[in-house]
């Protein structure tokens, strides 16, 4: 895992479906990382509503978000979760942890794969340069999908508690992701409290993740409390890009096995 301090700022559910949100929600980010230092989560088509490619006003967006630096990961296909759970701890995850959401949860390992190449092809289509890697929707994965994606080679997934790569299994960065919730107000006066738990409690980790929603711009409070925990995080950890994390820990792998060969034996 990399020892460099950095912040990876991340907004989810990138889809023409949100476009007037996100019109607002980048510029937020922006104004306290930069331009280009952020991730952005695409999903190829957004409830079966909004294909990333229909709209060409939103798809230059993308493209020129891109051009800028942004990292853009494919997030999920439809971001619907339409699979039947059979296992206590999946049901659990699919009826707690998001609101019908965890596409990726209940995949059989060929459906994972089919949707997974065929949605990081249209997003590719749209940016015109290789995505970022996959993070799944709600950050959760079946055994099928975790498989899926080290099949499929992508560079970088994460989850809540860790970024990995998924063909070796190496762990990149630890730690729990900061992110808001506004379906209730239960939720969102927790997600609030955790926000700035969080950006205390987390100042001495190496990699500190947040990441944003279209929907919280819903809620005047959670845009506050973005606002402050961005403004918070980017002072103590610089923007960074998850590709550093992939060429730091490549670094440290080598400079481990340099060390070893020059040993004496």
């Amino acid at each position: 895992m990399s020892d460099v301090r950095s912040l990876l700022a991340s907004i989810h559910d990138v889809t023409p479906v949100h476009a007037r949100r996100l019109e607002r929600l980048v510029p937020l980010v922006q104004e306290h990382v930069g331009v280009g230092r952020f991730a952005l989560l695409a999903v190829p088509d957004f409830h079966g509503e909004g294909g990333i490619e229909s709209d060409r006003g939103f798809a230059a967006r993308l493209r020129g978000w891109s051009d800028d630096g942004c990292e853009v990961f494919l997030h999920g296909y439809l971001h619907r979760d339409s699979a039947r759970h059979t296992g206590a701890l999946s049901r659990l995850k699919a009826n707690h942890l998001t609101a019908g959401e965890g596409e990726f949860l209940g995949l059989d390992h060929a459906t994972a794969l089919r949707l997974l190449a065929d949605g990081r092809n249209r997003v590719e289509d749209v940016i015109g340069r290789p995505v970022a890697g996959f993070i799944a929707p709600a950050w959760l994965y079946g055994k099928a999908a975790l498989q899926a994606i080290a099949d499929l080679d992508f560079p970088v997934a994460e989850d809540h508690f860790r970024v990995w790569h998924p063909a070796s299994g190496r762990v990149l960065a630890r730690g729990p992701v900061i992110t808001y919730a506004s379906r209730t107000q239960m939720r969102m006066l927790s997600s609030l409290l955790w926000s700035r738990i969080a950006t205390l409690a987390l100042q001495p980790a190496t990699t500190v993740r947040l990441g944003v929603h279209p929907h919280d711009l819903d809620a005047p409070e959670l845009v506050r409390e973005i606002s402050r925990a961005l403004g918070v995080l980017s002072q103590s950890h610089p923007p960074g890009q998850y590709a550093n994390l992939l060429s730091h820990s490549a670094s440290a792998k080598c400079g481990m096995r340099n060390a070893a060969a020059s040993e004496p034996v």
